[in-house]
């Protein structure tokens, strides 16, 4: 690919801007100001191992989500590109102060390279290869992916440890026979070097159990993945050593930058506007104005595609977008689209969910506002349909069904559940079944993180005790949709005493441990221990403590287990009452 071409494929929205800066020279002779390449995977890592490769300390730490993660990993083993990355080359002096990238060493050789662009990536991959996320494991899965057609996908597991117990939960994750009995292989098993090659040769012998022609067999699948990921390229574009810092800084931030590249619905846009002669534009605007509330849970156009595709019974993606005859029946389609917009918000809000922000996953809405665009206005079909609606919410929040093969399984649920809603009772929907899709052990949701970040558990978590009503500690207030605007994240156990105990940030900072209060709430509790703020707020009102444990109960928050102030006891008791109120919800029942 020449120089020009690469360079716009892989920042496309960024190039004019970095040509108009100055700095962006395509590199067609020695006097270029940016060149681009080639590297493998195998000699990221070493330079990341070495030292060789670091951080400029403003880089924003890591934010990804494992599913973030998983995604990239998927891509590695299909053989599918993640992107170029952006570094400036290091002279004799570091231009700027630096840190290395998470959990690689912090000493080695001379840094060579600040990483500008892709820390993301590659920090993700440096973790992953070398089982660096103790939350977390990842397997390459020997079967078919039911949407890419893949041989191979990614999937990965929630771990945690015990107080008492140094081991890594669940056990069977640690034992070789029963992962291959689940066709996966781990991934740090596929890093590139020798080291991984003769820890792959022990982990196929412990898992055949002296069978040598499984062991041989496992040893031939896990060379073809190590092969996948020894030749996997990443490009990347260099700044030369001698670009000043206050221009290399430019170069960061606009790279940064959030650009408006065309979407799906753009392309859409100007088909149907050219076959029906009809705006889309005026259409979502008129969406938007007739349900003004959909823009606080997803983009209207997005969803309005999504939709229209379920009801034409295909799959919610970019190829069933831009198909022959698409855009022609998304016009037919649209009356339906806005009801099941407008009955779905309604739904949305009896359940207290009410922005996007906070939903475990924004993919649950597609089904969910296509079958409510096709059920009866009868009270009792309608009394029914929200039973099996609720059920299917909170089922999409709480279990991992959505996790990976989005699209193709939201037509299935589509399908499945709208024969459901018809009377049809001779199939039980996927969604519906324990086997496949469990909620989680009272240990996940003990482990299950902040909740601010794109995390689907940590955020059900959230989701479940707000649908309990979520009373703020202090005036009383319900949860609302005005009133969430108003709230923030608050550390139950304050971050500040837990670190005086010895906590380390993963621990404290877990959804369990996390409740929305108003912001002038959260700025009088400060970092008092809970039996110290509990007591200020008994003293401050005259309804006395039966009125503050119902607040707290409003949260699904465990009033004597919060007031003993241990931690890893109130976790496990708040853990109790959110899967009970999980388990109803995930039934169909409703308080």
């Amino acid at each position: 690919m020449r120089h020009e071409s690469f360079i716009r494929f892989a920042w496309p929205f960024a190039f004019d801007k970095l040509q108009r800066m100055g700095i962006l020279c395509v590199p067609r002779s020695r006097n270029a100001h940016m060149e681009a390449r080639n590297r493998t995977l195998p000699d990221w890592l070493t330079r990341i191992r070495t030292h060789q490769i670091a951080l400029p300390r403003f880089q924003r730490y890591e934010a990804w989500s494992h599913s973030q993660v998983t995604g990239l990993l998927d891509n590695v083993v299909q053989e599918l590109p993640v992107g170029a990355v952006l570094i400036l080359e290091v002279g004799e002096r570091e231009p700027f102060h630096s840190r290395p990238v998470v959990g690689a060493p912090t000493e080695g050789e001379r840094v060579t390279e600040h990483l500008l662009d892709g820390q993301q990536r590659l920090t993700a991959l440096w973790r992953s290869l070398n089982d660096g996320y103790d939350e977390r494991s990842y397997f390459v899965v020997l079967e078919e992916d039911e949407e890419t057609r893949s041989p191979y996908f990614v999937k990965s597991y929630s771990r945690w440890r015990r107080a008492t117990n140094a081991q890594r939960y669940p056990l069977w994750l640690n034992e070789p026979q029963d992962v291959w009995e689940n066709n996966m292989i781990p991934i740090p098993l596929l890093r590139p070097g020798q080291d991984a090659e003769y820890e792959l040769d022990c982990w196929a012998e412990q898992a055949a159990r002296g069978d040598r022609n499984t062991e041989r067999t496992i040893i031939r699948a896990g060379n073809r993945l190590r092969h996948l990921f020894d030749k996997f390229n990443i490009p990347f574009l260099s700044l030369p050593s001698s670009t000043p810092n206050e221009t290399a800084l430019n170069v960061f931030i606009q790279m940064n930058t959030s650009a408006s590249p065309l979407t799906a619905h753009d392309i859409v846009v100007a088909q149907v506007e050219a076959a029906a002669e009809t705006s889309l534009h005026e259409l979502t605007n008129e969406l938007k104005q007739s349900v003004p509330a959909i823009e606080a849970y997803v983009d209207p156009a997005d969803l309005a595609l999504a939709v229209s595709a379920l009801l034409q019974d295909k799959p919610p993606s970019k190829s069933t977008y831009l198909s022959a005859g698409f855009s022609d029946k998304f016009v037919d389609l649209w009356d339906r689209v806005v009801v099941g917009v407008r009955r779905a918000i309604a739904f949305l809000e009896e359940e207290r969910l009410f922005d996007g922000r906070r939903l475990p996953t924004e993919v649950a809405l597609y089904p969910l506002v296509a079958l409510w665009s096709q059920v009866s206005d009868g009270l009792d079909a309608e009394g029914e349909a929200r039973h099996i609606l609720r059920k299917y919410l909170w089922r999409a929040f709480c279990t991992d069904r959505y996790e990976r093969t989005s699209a193709s399984r939201a037509l299935t649920d589509f399908r499945q559940l709208s024969k459901l809603l018809r009377g049809e009772r001779d199939q039980t929907p996927e969604i519906f079944s324990d086997r496949s899709h469990p909620l989680p052990t009272l240990e996940e949701l003990t482990v299950a993180g902040w909740p601010y970040r794109k995390d689907r558990l940590a955020r059900a978590i959230l989701a479940v005790s707000l649908r309990a009503r979520g009373c703020d500690f202090a005036d009383g207030g319900l949860i609302s949709r005005n009133g969430l605007r108003r709230r923030e994240y608050h550390h139950l156990f304050p971050r500040a005493w837990l670190q005086r105990q010895g906590y380390s940030e993963e621990a404290i900072s877990r959804s369990l441990n996390c409740a929305l209060v108003s912001w002038r709430t959260n700025r009088t509790i400060s970092d008092k221990p809970p039996s110290t703020y509990l007591d200020d707020r008994m003293e401050a009102t005259s309804l006395g403590e039966v009125e503050i444990e119902r607040r707290l109960k409003s949260h699904l928050i465990p009033y004597a287990a919060i007031r003993s102030e241990q931690y890893e006891a109130f976790l496990e008791a708040r853990a109790q009452l959110v899967l009970a109120d999980m388990k109803e919800l995930c039934a169909g029942q409703s308080r």
